[in-house]
């Protein structure tokens, strides 16, 4: 049996959620996917997928075998590229994830220089307001907003943004400045639920933390909904700075409270760690640090 083969059907099989989806994405005939992952199976003693009549579900083996397969798999395309010289002629598919509005925002326009630049690259973007785990979801490069706990990314800083609060200059003028956070009590507030943000809204002031939590006038589950609202001049609400960016500089919306906000948050480029990193990967890194560092929005100081 030959096992590159039998993974790459696997995975494209877990993908797909069917055997006639990964036929095609492979090119290959439906019965031929079907005994690959059955001599697989017979292989490994252990049943990787449940077939029913609509789709194929991952059995607990099976969904760790497709992170340990998309790693293998992975691993053996950055040994090719390393050994065919590929370093110097970025090629095939590059999997890109970010934060949904600073890929659309930022991102977008890095990757489209990107394709420019080199034309034997294909761009697959996810935009998520999760946490993605790059290994597992083979992801090449992803950019993170915040602390990078985990070991097995390198990442590069490309500078910092902050969470702001914001209100349009109607609104202000209708209902006055809040002088403190716990001004804000009196006043509409708009909060959004992306990136697992809660209620609790924290400040910060000489005597320690000031834990607010909000009575929303309206919620949302998109940071771009709450900037809307606020914009039309419906409340206050809070987002990372780079996501208001573009209201407050037509002047639709402006920051409050700057005195309160917490330390500025880091911005980074991640990729997993590894000594062969791939001409894709190495190319959109290079360009990305680049293109992004010399963007106003993310050199956010403490004020």
């Amino acid at each position: 049996m030959d096992k590159l083969k039998a993974m790459t059907v696997f995975v494209a099989v877990a993908e797909e959620q069917g055997f006639a989806a990964a036929a095609r994405r492979l090119s290959l005939s439906a019965p031929m996917v079907t005994r690959v992952v059955a001599e697989l199976e017979t292989h490994l003693g252990a049943v990787l997928l449940l077939r029913t009549t609509r789709r194929v579900r991952l059995t607990a083996a099976g969904q760790q075998y497709l992170q340990d397969a998309r790693r293998i798999l992975a691993d053996v395309v950055s040994a090719e590229e390393s050994i065919g010289g590929i370093h110097g002629n970025p090629q095939g598919d590059l999997v890109v994830t970010a934060p949904a509005m600073f890929g659309c925002l930022y991102v977008t326009p890095v990757i489209t220089a990107y394709l420019e630049r080199y034309p034997q690259v294909t761009v697959s973007a996810v935009f998520v307001d999760r946490v993605t785990h790059l290994i597992e979801e083979g992801i090449d490069v992803g950019i993170r907003i915040g602390a990078l706990p985990d070991s097995t990314m390198h990442g590069i800083q490309l500078g910092t943004v902050r969470l702001k609060t914001y209100a349009s200059p109607a609104y202000l003028q209708r209902h006055g400045t809040p002088a403190s956070p716990q001004a804000l009590s009196g006043h509409r507030l708009i909060t959004s639920t992306a990136g697992s943000r809660g209620p609790l809204w924290r400040y910060h002031d000489s005597g320690g933390e000031i834990n607010l939590k909000t009575a929303a006038v309206f919620r949302s589950t998109t940071n771009d909904s709450v900037i809307a609202a606020a914009v039309a001049g419906h409340g206050i609400t809070r987002v990372l700075s780079y996501q208001a960016e573009p209201q407050v500089s037509a002047g639709r919306l402006q920051p409050i409270l700057e005195e309160y906000e917490g330390p500025p948050i880091p911005v980074s480029i991640v990729h997993p760690q590894g000594r062969n990193v791939p001409a894709k990967v190495r190319a959109f890194i290079d360009l990305a640090v680049t293109e992004l560092r010399a963007k106003p929005v993310l050199q956010e100081a403490a004020v």
